[in-house]
């Protein structure tokens, strides 16, 4: 191994100990299995080390980046996979960005960049030519630059929303997908009833609770209900009665060793096919916190689970109405209802260019709106100012200048990221994270 790359091998190894080392410790096993999901190729590897990206992010000189623009609310972690469908709290289903536990205040452009270098390395292992992905990556940053002026023109919420009745093609299959999700279909795959009550089915990722910790996880979902926005609160008497309570860990590749609890609670009546399951998550340490300026944020957040929700609703229009906050043994949780209606972006079968030009229109557009609105009900006023209007000035009359930068950023990131998740898979192999080495 060249002496640059045992150097990068040794920043990947700190960057990534020093991120999960807690967590690592906690449960080695899951971070086990969270590293081999790395290990399987070099996009799963990206996805999983949003915090080797922001350590490069630190040392950028980005020249978009001023005042304003380095300190708005971003997703934190967008790549082409973090999109897919939600139940609003309007009754519609939308197309958006989704899964906000990286979500933080900073340089606008660092989402654009993770967007571009996820999209190069997936059409790398799509094994799409350069000047594909070169082109591709503008359509997504053009269509996201006339959207932000579009905000600038109109800043209202409705301005664009992808739904069932604006989409086509890929998307709106997505859109068609969630909406064949019931919610008797999700509990009947997670739940059984016995002796006419309904309870969570047996399964190996789940455990049951002793009654010490089942009375602090229903105190901890009391304290929670007090986090949902009035105008989202149920009224009915029995809503949010708890009908059953289990533990779950999670062994995702974003998830990896964050305990969380799944809660099954009455509902709207107490008819058995209108149960709910809420998630309650452990919140994580967001990734872009780590590089930017505390000055930033000062205390503003209480814990992780605080920012988490504050930043989906700063971010997300007409959020979750179940999305709350809450702490157990003083460390918070992210509440959210676990929902039949929410489907993923499968790029499986989205393998030619033309096939992914509309999608990546979308999701452009789809960036540039959690840039430049926010929910009416999010608690954040962290940022003051008109977003879409400090975006539109730093890319400044040259977008063609913007767009190539980024699109030459992207390419070149990808690479790197190849690299590295080759230099991260001989690191595992011979035991350099030491928590998680097999026993």
């Amino acid at each position: 191994m060249s002496a640059t790359s045992a150097k990068r091998s040794a920043l990947i190894v700190d960057v990534l100990s020093d991120a999960f080392e807690a967590l690592m410790a906690a449960d080695p096993t899951a971070f086990r299995t969270k590293f081999r999901k790395m290990a399987a190729d070099p996009f799963a590897f990206y996805r999983g080390s949003a915090c080797v990206f922001y350590a490069d992010m630190a040392k950028v000189k980005d020249r978009f980046a001023d005042e304003k623009t380095s300190r708005v609310w971003i997703h934190g972690d967008l790549h082409a996979e973090n999109f897919g469908t939600y139940m609003n709290s309007e009754g519609m289903l939308v197309f958006d960005v989704n899964d906000f536990d990286e979500a933080y205040i900073g340089n606008f452009s660092w989402d654009l960049r993770r967007f571009l270098a996820s999209l190069a390395l997936m059409g790398w292992q799509k094994a799409l030519p350069e000047e594909d992905i070169r082109r591709l990556s503008a359509i997504f940053l053009e269509a996201y630059v006339e959207q932000v002026q579009q905000y600038v023109e109109d800043p209202t919420d409705d301005a664009f929303a992808l739904r069932l009745d604006t989409t086509e093609g890929a998307i709106h299959e997505v859109l068609r997908l969630a909406r064949k999700g019931t919610r008797i279909g999700l509990l009947d795959s997670v739940t059984e009833v016995i002796d006419h009550e309904r309870r969570f089915s047996a399964h190996p990722e789940i455990r049951q609770l002793n009654k010490t910790e089942r009375r602090k996880v229903e105190r901890a979902f009391k304290r929670y209900l007090e986090t949902i926005p009035e105008a989202k609160r149920e009224e009915q008497s029995v809503f949010y009665d708890i009908k059953d309570v289990v533990g779950k860990t999670g062994f995702g590749i974003g998830s990896a060793g964050l305990p969380s609890y799944n809660v099954l609670i009455e509902g709207y009546n107490q008819a058995l096919e209108n149960d709910i399951i809420v998630v309650m998550k452990q919140g994580n340490i967001a990734a872009p916190s780590r590089v930017v300026d505390p000055s930033l944020v000062g205390d503003y957040f209480e814990h992780e689970g605080h920012r988490t929700v504050v930043s989906q609703r700063a971010l997300q229009v007409h959020a979750d109405p179940f999305l709350g906050y809450t702490t157990i043994d003083g460390v918070g949780f992210v509440v959210a209802e676990l929902s039949p209606y929410e489907a993923d972006l499968d790029w499986s079968n989205i393998t030619e260019p033309e096939q992914m030009e509309p999608v990546l229109e979308a999701l452009g557009r789809a960036t540039a709106k959690v840039h430049c609105v926010s929910d009416t009900d999010s608690e954040e006023d962290l940022v003051e100012f008109q977003t879409e209007q400090a975006i539109a000035a730093a890319i400044g009359d040259d977008a063609d200048a913007f767009i190539e930068e980024l699109v030459e950023f992207g390419v070149q990131y990808a690479g790197k990221a190849r690299r590295d998740h080759a230099l991260f898979i001989e690191a595992f192999r011979s035991g350099k994270f030491d928590l998680v080495s097999a026993t």
